[in-house]
């Protein structure tokens, strides 16, 4: 600022002074109600630990005119009433601990932020009371409470949101935007509270209701769950319950297959409190990076649980952000618990896979395309690739494998053994004999289809889907993308117990950074070491890397060190390295694998069949794409009018 500038300004305005109340009302209110969702949330969630059974929620304009939420909870006397509209008044926050909080409010902001920017009432009766008492707050100004009529609990009327401030108005979205997000944190709070009964609507009209949920045969909150995200979402996801130095994750995630083009549909909770954190969706992004193509985000709820003392949730006033005591602990839960749950899936394709097909089928001349049908760019295989696939794909010594066929050629009849006992080890290597019809083997009599999941192979078609019977109907396999997977897994399983292959640099590539990242990096030389990557201390805040993973070929190696760095400072995980080498055994699995045009024989149909009920995520090849279509016999006798 210039001396010009300086001289312009009021005289007082080099005076410190305190602001009035009104205004400092005012700006807390700039924080915690934000929009009008924000205040819906803070109103709900004082209902929720009120201990109500029931929440109605009733929005009208946008929530400008009006926001009423009503409850059956413990209500209020007339002495806390009027304490209860009073700036950091509260009933939660016990000995003043901001560290042990197990309310989803504390701070005592909520009430007296509305009231100083809008039309605020509140009628209350406390559980056992013979009477109700009301109090109003217009624009800060706060009013004595009256004796009123009302059941026992609580209703809270907002009326002209902001008119005490106008300025805000002007940043507010159409009324039905508005409503939407309000929806969204109503929705959020039922999953996390299913033993609730929640409504919510215009009053003319309920547009979302959600009774109390009360199971003996499954999980409440997939019930719950279900009931707001969709009978699909019920039927293609997943359990996730795991446990790690006293931190529990449980929750539903959806088969990778069962996914979405935004993250919208991924909701976390910590401790039951609606959250938005960078680092569990990054977290879930880690998770799922090996199963979808980055344009593709899975649907899920987690629901974690920590001590109070590990989290601290007084970070904005919000209450949407977080912070933990040990993030790298956080993260390799939620990833580790994801990852098995989807290894735990098997096979599995998601059922909106089959429904998708149908629908095709019978839309007459619909040209849509199926969400899950985009064409994927395979990059060129970088200059390492010949080294790495010789090392992976090295000679079997046993060559006639239980998977019943030789790599030569030779054709042997299908094993009979239990699925479990297959070997992994020679699909990727059966299928590069040339095909002729000279080495068609005799029919033989197949295994009954009942035997297996995903049923025997009864033919080829256009010599790139196989088509098997199961016993309740057929499955169309994609060999191209089911073997894609096979050979992808198997990449990896060596890659883990061989090591990634590593080349030296001719000349060492040194990386200045800060110190802080520089020693962050360093304490992870180990673990990067075992991707490829050999860093070594060169100085304060700087390190040499002398050795890269032959696998990436040509490599900005400062570049990668560098997003190394940032990775581990916010997520305490290097996922640069891992993405890379993960991307190029893809693009490697994509190009070892049997071509769509290969003609195969029943038997080596049956042994990718076979492969594939032994093998984890083979539902799905690396791109998020279905390997397989299974159709039930009811619904191939409907398409055809049988029922």
């Amino acid at each position: 600022m210039t001396s010009q500038n300086r001289h312009t300004l009021p005289k007082e305005a080099g005076i410190i002074r305190l602001l009035s109340e009104r205004t400092i009302n005012r700006i807390a209110a700039g924080e915690v109600v934000e929009r009008p969702a924000s205040a819906v949330k803070e109103l709900v969630e004082n209902s929720i630990d009120a201990g109500s059974t029931r929440i109605d929620v009733i929005m009208r304009d946008g929530g400008k005119a009006l926001i009423q939420v009503s409850d059956d909870g413990c209500g209020m006397n007339a002495e806390e009433l009027s304490l209860a509209v009073e700036r950091h008044a509260t009933s939660k926050l016990r000995d003043e601990d901001l560290v042990n909080i197990a309310s989803l409010g504390f701070r005592g902001e909520a009430l007296a932020s509305i009231g100083s920017v809008a039309r605020l009432s509140v009628t209350s009766r406390a559980k056992g009371a013979e009477d109700a008492w009301a109090i109003r707050v217009e624009g800060g100004v706060k009013h004595e409470a009256e004796p009123a009529g009302h059941t026992e609990g609580t209703r809270i009327e907002v009326r002209d949101l902001f008119y005490a401030t106008p300025a805000r108005l002007k940043f507010m979205k159409t009324a039905r935007t508005e409503y939407g997000q309000a929806g969204d944190v109503i929705k959020r709070l039922a999953m996390a509270h299913p033993d609730i009964a929640f409504t919510f609507g215009d009053g003319d009209r309920t547009t979302f209701r959600a009774p109390p949920v009360v199971s003996l045969t499954e999980d409440p909150r997939l019930e719950r769950l279900g009931a707001i995200l969709g009978r699909e979402f019920r039927e293609n996801a997943i359990e996730i319950d795991a446990e790690r130095e006293g931190l529990r994750l449980t929750g539903f995630a959806g088969l990778p297959t069962f996914s979405r083009g935004n993250a919208q549909h991924q909701y976390l909770f910590v401790n039951g409190r609606p959250v938005k954190d960078r680092l569990l969706v990054g977290a879930v992004r880690g998770a799922y990076q090996d199963y979808l193509a980055r344009d593709r985000h899975p649907v899920l709820a987690l629901f974690l649980e920590v001590p109070p003392e590990f989290v601290d949730v007084n970070v904005h006033p919000a209450k949407a952000e977080v912070r933990f005591k040990e993030a790298g602990l956080v993260r390799g839960l939620i990833v580790s618990a994801l990852r098995h749950g989807l290894s735990m899936a098997g096979h599995r394709a998601s059922t909106t896979v089959a429904g998708a097909a149908l629908g095709a089928i019978k839309a007459e001349g619909s040209g849509a395309a199926m969400p899950w049908t985009r064409q994927v760019e395979h990059p060129t295989l970088p200059s390492g690739f010949q080294q790495v696939a010789d090392q992976l794909y090295q000679p079997v010594e046993a060559r006639e494998t239980q998977l019943g066929f030789d790599p030569q050629g030779d054709i042997s009849a299908p094993s009979a053994r239990p699925v479990e006992d297959v070997s992994y080890t020679s699909v990727a290597e059966s299928m590069q004999a040339p095909y002729s019809a000279e080495t068609q083997p005799v029919p033989q009599a197949q295994p009954e289809p009942e035997n297996f999941p995903l049923g025997t192979a009864r033919g080829q078609v256009h010599a790139t889907y196989i088509v098997s019977q199961t016993a309740n109907g057929i499955v169309i396999v994609d060999q191209h993308a089911a073997h894609e997977r096979l050979v992808y897994e198997r990449m990896k399983k060596q890659m883990a117990e061989t090591g990634v292959a590593r080349q030296s640099l001719l000349l060492p590539e040194v990386v200045e950074l800060e110190d802080a990242p520089a020693e962050r990096l360093l304490k992870r030389a180990e673990e990067l070491e075992a991707l490829g990557l050999v860093i070594e201390p060169f100085g304060d805040g700087a390190v040499v890397v002398r050795e890269v993973p032959a696998m990436l070929g040509k490599l900005d190696a400062k570049g990668l060190v560098r997003d190394l760095a940032d990775e581990i400072t916010e997520l305490d995980e290097a996922l640069s390295l891992k993405e890379k080498l993960e991307e190029v055994a893809g693009t490697m699995a994509c190009h070892g694998s049997v071509r769509s045009g290969r003609r195969l024989t029943v038997d080596e149909m049956n042994a990718l069949l076979r492969e594939m009920e032994a093998t984890p995520h083979s539902g799905q090849c690396n791109h998020g794409r279905p390997t397989y279509v299974e159709l039930a016999l009811n619904d191939i006798e409907k398409l055809f009018g049988r029922r």
